[in-house]
């Protein structure tokens, strides 16, 4: 008996639902199971064994979740791998060891390769030998080189084995992100469906949302709030939707704010994981509230100096290319500075983001809050730059609506801060630019140069 027989038993109660939208086309959990079926005589025939590292090339697609499934069913340790990290690609090859690559294209043909590897790295050798399958999850590298958390993932499944809510669910983050790992497990657990989407712009994310009915949408902040600037929610019937969930980064309070005013029967989820610890159950206080509730059966919480630190059965078993981030006990400092009210807490920021103002603490997401009001203001980042005076200044890096004189913008920008801002809070140094300033998982990208994109600059 596999580790997933009382998922493909669920499959086979619900065949004729649809377990995916891609494309505009329905497919069935029969023609799932099916795919899974074919996918092993296949896998059977290029000697694919237990214990084999296997990255998959792709994303949401039905033939990707197939194969995942097969892998995962004969307890390969999988490597997913999307177009976002393209650049990446070879060099977490040789991190992960892989020794099968099967990349599946655009048109949903698969093709299976080897490299000569061997697996020598300690912690997969391990896993291996209990036969298990893994998972290989890598950080986006913001701050620094990117890191491999290898999970086993029987820890990771766990959770759902429980049945909750069946939900038509859009795919917003990817397959190489725990949190799209984990939208997939859910739906799939629930015999739901996942509804994808082949552009993530909020027009086409809103037109995915009406056309197939859309309950649930996990996504970002930085999401959010481009869907606000857009107004595509003016343009789209959204009435299907019963929950957004948001995470990966803190959010805006302003921006929480907008989005409970323009969609005021849905309900809003803050959610919180890690790829070293999986997603946490968790509970806002109200839809329009920054205190969230984290935690579960599988998981312990603790405040140590302002951090969050936790401790998880479904935890990493630890870096292929770092040291271990657990203490002797087994505890994770996530890095993020939390406020406690009772059973809940309000997430900052990250200590590592944290700007420190002639020894006064200032956390970018609560100024960009501020600064996200402004007239003629698209987005912001807020990064701290060292100062010989003070230690650090506060540095906000703008994208404008329409041009206009960096001098007179500096004016009418610390004129509306000096009421909502603490002095100290208030950027010293503004920067216009033109690129994005967020990455392809959108999330807020504030680790770059303040002149970067050839941005126009004014301090005092």
């Amino acid at each position: 008996m596999g580790c997933l027989t009382w998922l493909f038993d669920r499959f086979a109660s619900e065949p004729t639902r649809s377990f995916m939208l891609w494309r505009d086309q329905a497919f069935s959990y029969a023609w799932l199971l099916s795919h899974i079926a074919e996918w092993n005589s296949r896998l059977d025939a290029a000697d694919v064994t237990p214990g084999t590292v296997v990255a998959i090339e792709g994303d949401y697609s039905p033939e990707v979740v197939a194969l995942m499934l097969a892998l995962i069913e004969r307890a390969t340790i999988l490597v997913p791998l999307t177009s976002s990290v393209e650049v990446h690609k070879e060099e977490f090859k040789q991190i992960a060891e892989v020794q099968v690559v099967i990349a599946i294209d655009a048109e949903e043909r698969g093709s299976i390769s080897r490299r000569a590897t061997e697996v020598t790295n300690e912690l997969t050798r391990s896993l291996i030998s209990k036969g298990d399958p893994g998972l290989v999850l890598f950080s986006s590298g913001s701050t620094g080189k990117s890191k491999a958390a290898l999970h086993n993932f029987m820890g990771l499944l766990e959770k759902f084995k429980t049945r909750r809510h069946s939900m038509v669910t859009l795919t917003f983050l990817l397959l190489d992100h725990i949190g799209g790992i984990n939208t997939l497990l859910y739906v799939l657990s629930n015999t739901g469906c996942v509804v994808t989407v082949q552009d993530r712009d909020p027009d086409h994310v809103c037109a995915a949302i009406e056309r197939h009915r859309v309950e649930v949408l996990p996504t970002s902040p930085t999401f959010l709030n481009l869907l606000l600037i857009s107004e595509a929610y003016k343009r789209h019937d959204l009435s299907s939707l019963k929950r957004v969930t948001y995470g990966t980064e803190p959010m805006p309070e302003h921006t929480l704010q907008r989005i409970h005013e323009i969609m005021p029967g849905v309900e809003l989820l803050q959610t919180y994981g890690l790829s070293e610890i999986g997603i946490m159950r968790s509970k806002s206080r109200s839809s329009d509230s920054l205190w969230v509730k984290v935690g579960g059966e599988d998981f312990e919480t603790r405040i140590k100096d302002g951090t969050l630190w936790l401790k998880a059965r479904s935890a990493m078993l630890g870096y292929l290319n770092a040291p271990s981030p657990f203490d002797a006990d087994g505890w994770f400092n996530t890095g993020d500075a939390v406020e406690v009210d009772g059973e809940y807490i309000r997430i900052l920021g990250r200590q590592s983001e944290m700007i420190n103002v002639g020894g006064q603490k200032v956390y970018p997401a609560e100024v960009e809050s501020v600064l996200l009001q402004l007239p003629n203001v698209r987005d912001v980042a807020v990064v701290g730059e060292p100062n010989p005076i003070t230690g650090q200044v506060v540095v906000a890096r703008f994208n404008l609506f329409e041009p206009e004189d960096v001098g007179a913008f500096r004016k009418r920008m610390r004129a509306f801060c000096r009421n909502h801002l603490a002095s100290f809070k208030i950027p010293a140094k503004i920067v216009i630019v033109e690129d994005e300033q967020y990455s392809q998982r959108f999330k807020k990208m504030r680790r770059q140069p303040a002149m970067a994109a050839g941005g126009t600059t004014n301090e005092s």
